[in-house]
């Protein structure tokens, strides 16, 4: 059974544009990445690289095993970031997401337990949509070990708490 309550009343509030502040941190739960998520996601996407879906292929690898996709790693970051309570009080605040950068540092290997450190960098108002601004959130995603398995930016358009000229 799912049990759902509305976070504005649960909470009371929503986080706008200027309740974030460059330094916040938090961090996501935890989650492992299974042979099933690999599998199903080079169905999903048409990526099926031999390092991803061949085991005899993947052990004379430098990795010795299978690896998920590199944007696998990312799509799950994104849900674990998802998940975190501050990022929920952002609901209906955040606009859209103008910008991802991302740089993979090491593998994700199939049974890699990984987590997001979600911390506020830069922000600014926009000139061209008042009202609004760009806050964009570093995401760092680590693996069971504490490793740092990806390093992204996600640039964020958000609602201001009020409009500024």
């Amino acid at each position: 059974m799912t049990v759902s309550f509305d976070l504005d009343e649960h909470l009371g509030r929503r986080l706008y544009f200027e309740d974030l502040e460059p330094g916040q941190a938090w961090e996501s739960p935890r989650r492992t990445v299974t042979e099933a998520d690999v599998v199903q996601f080079a169905g999903l996407s048409g990526d099926y690289n031999a390092l991803h879906t061949d085991a005899v292929y993947a052990a004379g690898h430098p990795f010795g095993q299978r690896a998920a996709h590199g944007l696998l790693t990312l799509a799950i970051a994104s849900g674990l970031t998802t998940r975190m309570p501050v990022y929920r009080l952002m609901d209906g605040t955040r606009l859209a997401l103008t910008e991802l950068r991302c740089q993979w540092r090491k593998p994700v290997l199939i049974g890699d337990t990984i987590h997001v450190e979600l911390r506020i960098g830069e922000k600014s108002l926009s000139q061209k949509r008042p009202g609004t601004g760009r806050v964009t959130m570093l995401r760092t995603v680590k693996n069971q070990n504490g490793e740092v398995v990806a390093e992204t930016e996600w640039t964020t358009l958000m609602k201001c708490r009020k409009e500024v000229p």
